[in-house]
């Protein structure tokens, strides 16, 4: 049986368009491609691509993003429109969260015409010598002993944010993962060319990075 061909859901920016807006939708051919095809006299420039996903439940996938941000709140620009009133960050926190759950999804994000893989990302711990490792689990407040509305610290602006639930954080009324809060507050000048943040290293408790307590804990079960 021939393996079944992947596609992708896409999140596009327009320079047109306001900084809060955002076009998500589906391909089942390379998303340059399809942003090409939807350079036309309709909009005053084209259409840059600031994340995709590759999967091939790609039009499950356009579905299910659609719906947690209708669910979320009212930001569809127009109703039956594939345009929405969304943080690039935001949606592709979505599109994150979803690629979690599917096997085979591949994500990546783009900048200045370049593009890296974001998800899966190795983030690998070393055990009893150099050959053998593992995959470390995504991080959750669980693992540095911090429950839902305990405050933590984002370091960059000495800004308060609450816990709100595994690995989400509540600010001005939202809720955030840890990665997106930083794609979307970190100062310009500590912004990486990627744009993908590893959360904890960028959230501090009592003096803590949440990446330094997760360590300390990690070693600590090792010993045990």
């Amino acid at each position: 049986m021939a393996d079944k061909e992947t596609g992708y859901v896409y999140i596009l920016t327009n320079p047109s368009f306001r900084e809060d807006w955002v076009k998500i939708g589906k391909s089942s051919r390379p998303v340059n491609v399809r942003s090409k095809e939807l350079d036309n006299t309709a909009v005053p420039l084209p259409f840059d691509i600031y994340a995709t996903m590759q999967t091939e439940k790609y039009s499950e996938a356009e579905k299910v993003i659609h719906k947690q941000i209708d669910r979320l709140t009212d930001r569809r620009i127009r109703q039956n429109r594939e345009f929405f009133n969304l943080e690039p960050a935001m949606a592709l926190d979505i599109m994150l969260d979803l690629a979690r759950l599917s096997p085979d999804a591949v994500v990546m994000k783009y900048e200045n015409g370049e593009s890296f893989q974001i998800y899966p990302v190795m983030d690998v711990v070393i055990k009893h010598g150099k050959d053998k490792k593992e995959q470390r689990p995504p991080f959750d407040f669980s693992m540095v002993g911090l429950t839902i509305g305990d405050e933590i610290i984002f370091d960059a602006l000495q800004l308060s944010v609450k816990v709100a639930g595994k690995n989400k954080v509540e600010y001005d009324g939202r809720l955030w993962s840890l990665s997106a809060f930083c794609g979307t507050y970190l100062p310009e000048e500590m912004h990486n060319k990627s744009e993908a943040y590893q959360g904890p290293k960028y959230f501090s408790y009592k003096g803590q990075t949440l990446w330094e307590i997760r360590l300390e804990k990690e070693k600590k079960i090792a010993n045990i």
